[in-house]
């Protein structure tokens, strides 16, 4: 005990010993004396540590009222018109006009009410058989009877017994079962948008039941069970947005085993019970096959636990095959619920009340091969687990000249082959759905001896676990050794990678998908009708969207189909324009050299026709000879080399030239302006910051120079890759082409920038990579402090202005709360959050994590938070912060910055190319003073675009540089839900010092 209360214990003991009354007391020593807390409005609470902790209880486990069972409309609607037609019938002639309607009344209430259905429905089938009947059709006999009793038509026929359906079967040709589905519903495969960002009534599906459970090779796949990164974010947000809207969540552990073994495996889950999983890989519900579930009584008995429990609302985690195992289970479920009944295992009531089952699934596959959604939970992960043993075996191999051979998975599908070859420079690539050619032995070989001729040191070959030559046979990463091997005497390694790529902590990506995409399921579910059908949600750009479930499972199975039957390009097309752009993307970097004139060019214009690995490329002569030029303007960001690398490749192999300016436009006028070459940008797009140099400053002080230098080099278009400044830059060159000529040329910005604060896109290259730096330290941070009492820690990010960083990092944190400029707070938000803080606390969590931008609040510094939460925190927890600083910028680029870099850079070549074309005049030279000539590439919502830096111009906070309106904003609500703990939606004091309880 702390000599303060050894103090006010001595004092207490003292006033006893004096037998002096309360009053007399408090004249003697106030009570506010002996309290440490003097605040005024709003008043705090006294609570000791053991209330507070009960209060957090009742409030996390509260009694709902069992639901009242409901019987579906349909089924209404048949009662009423059954009875209709027996009154038209005349088959109630023999009552008199006041008890027909009193009988009449009773049906319609009958009719609604699940405990007098079985009566009703008794009564119908009578009136049916026995017309003219006074005692079938007296009005006493819709009244429940006792058990016991006899029923009064014993006499009367059994009713026919329904026909169960067979259990449904899959399809035994994918492909047209696809058709067919398409054909009937050619809506099946539309992205349907979802509800992000929408205001939600707390507790308004209240009594409603909702199962989670994670699935990987079930018992539809002969495979391993498959356990992700991003499984537990999901299940984390599955639990919390669902206690938020009044549902009962479960988990289903062991995924379909647990679902059909009952007992245990089925649990009901708290707001605690997912705390302090987020950045954990794997699933801490579990995962695991289940031949059961594959036949009828397996399903019988997962049925019966699942009504036990009243869960008719089931949130799949899982690949295809969990997916499919899934609406199996739907269309089997009104049969199962005959059997149960027939069998006597549930009542007619229950079969009435649970006689719909809704399905929404999430998928999670580090393959990436379900069609319908753009990214798959756990994809993003593996992709950093490989592309970090790529960068550390290219340190190896460069120092002893070894080529190494990379086996990743891909069984049925080259994603991850595909984006690791085309983000880590690659030499070569193995995938099912693009097998290499025929003579593929002696193109690899031809390949790799010319780079060593070329003075390269290392080669990287990547081979996806499912590839496969045109024949269909299996290309190992053995096979593709022997041919280096024995054709050219390398020392090549080979490296399998194998479950590592399902491990470690998932990334920033993963984490934001699972929250997302968990927190869409529940509403979905919550929205779904009985005519509802399973749906899938899923990622298209950079919204959650659903999908129907059916489309997506039969499209993906017939990609597989379409692969069997050696239909490559049908395959690729299949999968996705994404897939296909990062297969042309790849083939065309990849290439030795730039592209030469075939034999028999004309010489003086005409058509030129250029050389490609695979196929020949026409291009008219008069759209050739452009000179391009790319500069660096703002802070440095990782992706900003992977963009100039796909620039100056791009440019190239069409036939251009590009002149890259160091030092941004300070650079430029001191003329540090140097052409590129092919070779030269070898290795740069996994490697952070800027090759070429990059400042702040802008050019509108130094136009007339900046003009000058661009007719110098006869600059045809100009990219800029940078933030804030180089938006602006933009502006003022485009403002200037009244007064300046040389800048009415084609121009583009990419946007470049940790704080992700340009207008027009959703995301700026090297944002994701700081986010994934933050999530990181602050894992760290969080686990430096394992094995010590309760601690809170407040960290603040980087942005400026601009909050992204710090609500994004904080959603993919788990973090209690994030401050940020665009949303306003005060004194009240602050105590709001030491009052979750101690809920928190009192349930037995150990962490807590508070983030603040570092232009939150002028006022409100991370300090003061710190000291705020320091003090009011006595006696609970400790509190620690830390200002992150520069190493937000600094790392290696991620896989998403590496592929979004290399895209966008695609795009504006494409662009510009088209944009000079089309404004080229006589004399070689580009005119254009059209607005849409000087714009912004930015991803917005589902798509790509080019916007006029013009009409971006009205939508900047050019005071503090942001835009006016911010996608992530909606994320807001989001991560309070999932943060917030629910005593803290009630306002209370957190005073539990002992002190003050003594003296009560």
């Amino acid at each position: 005990m702390s000599l303060e209360f050894q103090l006010v214990d001595e004092l207490r003991e003292k006033l006893q010993e004096a037998n002096l009354t309360k009053e007399q007391i408090s004249k003697i020593v106030p009570p506010t004396l002996l309290k440490r807390h003097q605040h005024s409005l709003p008043a705090y609470e006294v609570n000791s540590y053991k209330k507070l902790k009960e209060e957090a209880h009742r409030r996390l486990n509260p009694q709902l009222p069992p639901a009242k069972p409901k019987i579906p409309r349909g089924q209404q609607k048949r009662y009423l018109q059954e009875f209709q037609d027996a009154k038209a019938a005349g088959k109630f002639a023999h009552l008199s006009e006041e008890t027909l309607k009193q009988l009449e009344e009773e049906v319609k209430a009958a009719a609604t009410d699940a405990e007098k259905a079985p009566q009703l429905q008794e009564f119908l089938q009578a009136t049916q058989e026995e017309a003219g009947s006074s005692e079938a059709c007296s009005p006493e006999h819709l009244q429940p009877r006792p058990q016991d009793a006899p029923a009064s038509d014993q006499s009367s026929a059994a009713p026919v017994e329904e026909v169960i359906p067979p259990p449904p079967e899959f399809p035994s040709d994918p492909w047209q079962a696809f058709i067919d589905y398409m054909a009937a519903k050619p809506e099946a495969t539309l992205p349907i948008p979802g509800s992000e960002g929408r205001v939600l009534e707390r507790g308004k599906y209240k009594g409603k039941g909702i199962a989670v459970f994670t699935s990987g090779g079930d018992s539809f796949r002969i495979s391993s069970s498959n356990v992700l990164q991003g499984m537990n974010a999901a299940v984390r947000a599955v639990v919390r947005m669902g206690l938020y809207v009044g549902a009962r969540v479960f988990f289903i552990r062991e995924g379909y085993q647990g679902m059909v073994d009952g007992g245990d495996a089925i649990c009901e889950a708290s707001w605690s019970s997912v705390s302090g999983i987020i950045h954990k890989g794997g699933t801490v519900i579990g995962s695991a096959r289940c031949k059961d579930f594959r036949e009828r009584s397996g399903r019988l008995k997962a049925a019966k636990n699942l009504i036990n429990n009243g869960i008719t609302n089931l949130c799949v985690i899982g690949g295809d095959g969990s997916l499919t195992g899934a609406n199996l289970f739907k269309d089997d479920w009104p049969a199962l619920l005959q059997i149960l009944v027939k069998n006597g295992e549930i009542t007619e009531e229950q079969s009435l009340k649970h006689s719909h089952l809704n399905i929404v699934g999430m998928v999670g596959s580090i393959d990436n091969d379900f069609c319908g959604t753009d990214m798959t939970i756990g994809t993003d992960s593996a992709l950093h687990r490989i592309m970090e043993a790529v960068d550390a075996i290219a340190a190896t191999a460069y120092s002893h000249q070894r080529c190494f051979i990379l086996e990743v998975m891909g069984r049925h599908c080259g994603y991850l082959a595909l984006v690791a070859g085309l983000t880590s420079e690659a030499d070569y690539i193995f995938i099912p759905e693009y097998p290499p050619p025929q003579n593929w032995e002696d193109k690899l070989c031809d390949k790799l001896q010319q780079e060593r001729a070329m003075g390269q040191r290392l080669n990287i070959i990547i081979v996806a676990e499912g590839a496969i030559d045109q024949q269909g046979q299996p290309i190992s990463a053995e096979d593709v050794r022997k041919v280096i091997v024995n054709k050219l005497g390398m020392d090549t390694r080979i490296t399998v990678l194998g479950h590592v790529q399902r491990g470690g902590a998932p990334s920033a990506f993963d984490r934001l998908l699972g929250c997302r995409m968990g927190a869409e399921a529940v509403l979905t579910l919550m929205e779904a009708t009985p005519e509802s059908e399973p749906c899938v949600v899923s990622l298209d750009g950079n919204q959650t969207v659903r999908v129907p479930l059916v489309g997506c499972v039969l499209k993906t199975q017939a990609v597989a189909r379409a692969m069997h039957d050696h239909q490559w390009e049908e395959a690729v097309k299949m999968r996705g324009r994404s897939f296909a752009r990062n297969l042309e993307t790849y083939k065309m970097l990849t290439r030795l050299k730039p592209p030469k004139p075939a034999e028999g060019d004309k010489a003086n214009g005409g058509t030129a026709t250029l050389k490609r690995q695979d196929t020949l490329w026409n291009r008219d002569s008069s759209h050739g000879g452009y000179n391009l030029a790319v500069i660096h303007v703002g802070a440095p960001a990782c992706g900003m080399n992977a963009a100039v690398r796909s620039f100056v490749r791009n440019s190239i192999y069409r036939g251009d030239t590009v002149y890259g300016i160091h030092d941004g436009f300070d650079g430029l006028i001191e003329g540090n302006v140097k052409e590129m070459s092919w070779a030269e940008v070898t290795g740069w797009i996994g490697q952070g910051g800027a090759f070429l140099g990059t400042k702040r400053s802008l050019p509108e002080k130094n136009l007339e120079v900046v003009a000058e230098r661009f007719r110098e080099y006869k600059l045809h278009s100009l990219l800029l890759i940078g933030g804030f400044e180089a938006y602006n830059s933009l502006v003022q060159l485009y403002e200037a082409r009244g007064k300046y000529k040389e800048f009415c040329i084609p121009m583009v910005v990419i946007p470049a920038t940790i704080s992700n604060n340009v207008p027009g896109s959703d995301f700026s290259l090297g944002c994701d990579t700081a986010l994934n730096e933050i999530v990181e330290i602050c894992d760290r941070i969080r686990q430096s402090a394992q094995g010590t009492k309760r601690r809170v820690f407040v960290v603040e990010t980087m942005g400026g202005y601009s909050g992204y960083l710090a609500t994004l990092a904080g959603l993919a944190g788990g973090a209690d709360a994030a401050y940020i400029y665009e949303e306003p707070f005060g004194i009240q938000e602050l105590q709001l959050d030491v009052c979750h803080m101690a809920a928190k606390m009192a349930e037995g969590v150990q962490r807590g994590l508070v983030l603040r931008n570092e232009n939150a609040n002028e006022n409100y510094t991370t300090d003061f938070i710190y000291r705020l939460f320091s003090e009011e925190g006595k006696g609970l927890f400790s509190c620690r912060q830390n200002i992150l600083g520069h190493m937000q910028q600094g790392g290696s680029p991620s896989v998403f910055d590496r592929n979004m870099g290399t895209k966008m850079a695609a795009k504006c070549v494409t662009w510009l190319m088209d944009t000079m074309a089309k404004y080229r005049k006589e004399d070689g030279t580009v005119y254009c003073d059209d607005a849409n000539t000087a714009v912004l590439l930015g991803l917005q919502g589902r798509s790509y675009g080019f916007k006029p830096v013009s009409e971006l111009k009205a939508l900047t906070d050019w005071e503090r540089r942001i835009p006016k309106s911010q996608w992530w904003m909606f994320m807001r609500p989001l991560l309070r839900i999932l943060a917030k703990h629910e005593a803290a939606y009630q306002e209370q004091g957190i005073n539990v010092k002992e002190v003050e309880e003594a003296l009560d």
